[in-house]
């Protein structure tokens, strides 16, 4: 928040995103924490990759984002968050999703339920497409990814769409206030904290072909109730 509120600056990767100071001085700091009370455990981070002990093995991993929605905060949006997550055998087990600039904290442990700042959440029981509130980020993802006549045709029909982009699509869904939120290209450190908090709330994450998120590709996270509804609108043609 300290760099938030001074237009912190914004450096250019090799891959084309944004990345600041904050970035880089957040998952320091969270590496710093994870190896010194978890020595045995490996750690995942958009800014610095795979390290640890366990890597490449199915020993516990971190996965942190430090800022997603690094574009938001370096415009002055306060639309962006931390994401922590714990996986064990490949599957997240605790995920944490700590948005300041909105005063938001979701948390989930597997078995254990969804939060957001300490109470508990859950999705909305809409059924339709029709009814639904449907979030989505860029637009250009869309057209990139083949996409734009499909998921215009499911704006068009659905009752509200926002493009809020970024993690805060995904918990809207899993706190009851939209009910859906589809991006065509994410990494692991993108969803790996989301994916546990919408399934305890209640909710689905898959990618577009039905399936688990693998890693990297394609997510969409519904209430479950209109979750294969879109799933068929995005194969259609």
């Amino acid at each position: 928040m300290r760099y938030f509120s001074r237009s912190p600056e914004v450096f250019t990767k090799q891959d084309g995103t944004l990345v600041t100071q904050a970035d880089r001085e957040i998952e320091t700091m969270l590496r710093e924490r994870i190896v010194e009370r978890f020595p045995g455990h490996a750690v995942l981070g958009e800014e610095e990759g795979l390290s640890g002990v366990g890597s490449g093995s199915m020993s516990p991993c971190w996965v942190v984002d430090p800022i997603d929605g690094t574009n938001n905060f370096a415009w002055g949006i306060p639309i962006f968050a931390t994401l922590i997550a714990l996986q064990v055998d490949g599957e997240t087990q605790v995920g944490v999703v700590s948005a300041p600039a909105l005063g938001e904290r979701y948390d989930a442990a597997a078995g254990l339920g969804a939060r957001m700042n300490g109470s508990p959440i859950t999705v909305s029981g809409v059924g339709t497409v029709a009814q639904s509130r449907v979030g989505f980020a860029s637009w250009r993802g869309w057209v990139d990814a083949g996409l734009d006549r499909q998921w215009a045709s499911i704006l068009t029909r659905c009752r509200r769409s926002r493009g809020f982009g970024d993690f805060w699509g995904h918990m809207l869904v899993a706190r009851g206030a939209a009910e859906a939120m589809a991006e065509p290209d994410l990494q692991p450190w993108d969803v790996a904290a989301l994916s546990v908090i919408v399934a305890e709330a209640g909710g689905r994450l898959t990618d577009f072909s039905g399936g688990p998120f693998q890693g990297q590709g394609s997510c969409l996270t519904t209430n479950g109730l209109v979750h294969d509804e879109i799933l068929a609108d995005l194969a259609a043609g």
